[in-house]
């Protein structure tokens, strides 16, 4: 089988370290993830080729592929008369991704105002520290959301 991609080693290994880090997710997953990453036609990759590429159990490909699957990064798609699945990086990821990343910063303001609310010492120093953090927290979510809202 040859490779339907071209993939730059250096990219690859500093796409494997990235996602894996910043989506939190296994160290095969993040080889499958920044592999898709340089389907620039969408052509798809096959889980016979991830096998193959990847040097990986069939076992392992099916357990990381099932993984970004339910995480919403991939898709995978069968192509008209043929059985194979075809992979592809869902174009949605970059939404939710950011939109996950907007609801922990909202989850955030919620956990700091139910903790203010509950402390009994009222320490001025404090609570301006507080109001320019929550400033802060607000103003990325607002950035975020109108960068959403034009993608």
């Amino acid at each position: 089988m040859h490779k339907s991609i071209e993939v730059d080693e250096k990219i690859f290994q500093d796409a494997v370290k990235f996602y894996g880090t910043n989506l939190n997710i296994p160290p095969l997953a993040s080889k499958i993830y920044a592999y898709l990453i340089f389907d620039f036609d969408k052509v798809g990759i096959t889980f016979d080729e991830f096998v193959e590429v990847l040097s990986a159990s069939k076992s392992s490909v099916s357990t990381s592929i099932s993984l970004l699957l339910n995480s919403q990064l991939i898709i995978d798609h069968n192509k008209m008369d043929e059985r194979k699945r075809y992979f592809f990086i869902n174009d949605e990821h970059i939404k939710i991704r950011f939109k996950k990343i907007v609801q922990r910063l909202q989850d955030e303001l919620k956990l700091l105002d139910d903790l203010n609310n509950f402390r009994k010492v009222h320490d001025e120093q404090y609570k301006e520290k507080l109001t320019i953090y929550k400033a802060l927290l607000n103003k990325n979510i607002s950035n975020i959301q109108e960068s959403l809202n034009k993608l």
